[in-house]
């Protein structure tokens, strides 16, 4: 039975304290290196990918080939700054798509109301 490898891929700062939980580590500087990243771990076998918010709003044809797969999974992540909310409305979308309703934020719409 073969076990399949986490990694995160982002900014320096954001991505070594990774490290002390046992996941493999991906420093990248800008899109294109986490590009380049991306496609050589899963050639790896990495299955379960963290990525930054950051570098992610600039990979989306890359991206979105890649969810048509089952792995790996690439999950969004914020960096060191701070959330961009694209992991968020990325859930909602798919959410919506699943239940056909968004039942995520609905407790917020009320509050507005």
């Amino acid at each position: 039975m073969s076990m399949y490898k986490i990694g995160v891929i982002g900014d320096r700062d954001s991505v070594l304290g990774f490290r002390a939980l046992g996941v493999s580590v991906f420093p990248v500087a800008d899109a294109e290196s986490a590009k380049r990243t991306l496609r050589d771990i899963v050639k790896e076998g990495f299955a379960c990918i963290f990525l930054t918010e950051a570098l992610a709003a600039n990979m989306g044809e890359e991206l979105e080939r890649f969810s048509r797969e089952p792995l790996p999974a690439i999950l969004l992540i914020p960096n060191n700054a701070g959330s961009l909310g694209i992991a968020m409305r990325k859930m909602k979308a798919a959410v919506e798509r699943a239940v056909g309703a968004d039942i995520l934020f609905q407790e917020e719409v009320g509050k507005q109301l």
